[in-house]
């Protein structure tokens, strides 16, 4: 008699290539197609399975874990996950793995793309310009901010941070950088930056790029504060967490002119926007898109589906963020 294969909750569609990875080794259910599961949905489905293949809009805590009791997985489908209970799951002895470094370029690329999009108006430009508002070239017509030779500063300095800080170097930016462990000086060498304290860092910079994990240290790291000490001229890029930015702190400091702009990936809230955001012609709003891309999402399946065989199946390594 066969073995039975583990059992796993899938909680929506990923790509093909990690779905027929887990096919080969797991019984495998997937939760729903083209939308996130209702919480009641999400608990019925996940009793005796072995594995829980999550979403990082997927609360996995202590509730879910009780209803779950043979479960022996959580692989998250992101490089984070604050969505789950790593002190419970881990006291529960499941193992709990992420997605690192397969989205990184893809976040970068997206990091910047906001950057430069909100630096020279191209979305609020694209929006004149369908509606039949742009009449004619002008000298003084939707001016916008240099990108080259301009100040970032980089807030969180690991594997998307040092990308991004890559890239800046193409258009000869000066880069500073703040995060909780400095970097070797012969690293900061290597990627040319240098580090400056926090509010110094908010002083000095003419872009604010958001790359810190999100924890109750970092949650509002930006808000009314941390708005005042930046410049008028200044502009602030997140495509980390939407809950490091204070939304309504943003809101009144754009609306007052405390900062120039800002383009924001993450909501605090999502997809549910602060009040007053949506509104303002200075912010480029994208729906969370950091790791969108056919090649990183596909990445990203393969990684997760690799996780959840490593762990049930002993083939493999997963990439664990906890230990057991």
């Amino acid at each position: 008699m066969k073995n039975k294969k583990p059992k796993v909750l899938v909680t929506r569609e990923i790509p093909a290539e990690g779905l027929d990875l887990l096919n080969k080794h797991c019984e495998v259910t997937v939760g729903a197609r083209d939308r996130m599961l209702s919480r009641e949905e999400l608990l019925g489905l996940v009793k005796e399975k072995d594995a829980l293949l999550s979403m990082l809009t997927d609360q996995v805590d202590r509730v879910l874990m009780e209803t779950a009791p043979s479960l022996k997985v959580v692989s998250n489908f992101a490089v984070g996950f604050d969505n789950i209970d790593v002190e419970e799951a881990t006291r529960r002895g499941i193992a709990v793995t992420h997605t690192p470094e397969v989205l990184t370029d893809a976040t970068a690329d997206l990091a910047f793309t906001l950057l430069l999009d909100v630096a020279r108006r191209v979305t609020e430009g694209d929006r004149l310009t369908r509606a039949g508002r742009w009449k004619e070239w002008a000298p003084l017509f939707h001016l916008g901010k240099d990108v080259s030779g301009s100040t970032l500063g980089i807030i969180g300095m690991g594997r998307i941070g040092r990308a991004v800080a890559k890239r800046a170097r193409g258009f000869d930016m000066k880069v500073f950088y703040h995060s909780r462990t400095r970097l070797p000086l012969e690293e900061e060498k290597k990627l040319g930056v240098s580090y400056l304290p926090f509010r110094d860092l908010l002083r000095q910079s003419d872009f604010v790029s958001l790359h810190a994990p999100y924890n109750d240290n970092t949650h509002h790291l930006i808000g009314r504060e941390e708005f005042s000490l930046m410049k008028e001229s200044a502009y602030l890029i997140n495509t980390s967490r939407g809950a490091l930015v204070d939304e309504p702190a943003l809101v009144k400091a754009l609306q007052q002119g405390e900062i120039a702009g800002a383009g924001l990936d993450v909501y605090e809230d999502e997809p549910r926007l602060a009040s007053g955001l949506a509104h303002l012609n200075s912010v480029v709003l994208a729906p969370h898109l950091g790791s969108a891309t056919r090649e990183t999402r596909g990445r990203m399946a393969v990684t997760a589906a690799q996780n959840v065989v490593a762990e049930l199946c002993g083939i493999g390594v997963s990439k664990r963020v906890n230990s057991l």
